[in-house]
């Protein structure tokens, strides 16, 4: 499963690897969300994909520390 191997990997990431991550999946969302409002957006399932990505970025950044 994609979920599974994504949380793996961000397991095996430093503090810092995250919150750039981080940076750049809400970069990500912002530029989807324009796209979408402006009916650009092809793919808007991306949208609740990166919102999940965040989350789970989020939950390991929290254990971690």
């Amino acid at each position: 499963m994609k979920s599974k191997q994504f949380m793996e990997e961000l397991r095996t990431k430093s503090v810092e690897e995250l919150n750039e991550d981080l940076v750049a999946a809400k970069k990500e969302l912002f530029n989807l969300r324009f796209q979408n409002a402006t009916n650009q957006l092809d793919n808007t399932s991306r949208i609740k994909e990166v919102k999940k990505n965040i989350a789970r970025i989020q939950t390991v950044l929290a254990a971690q520390n």
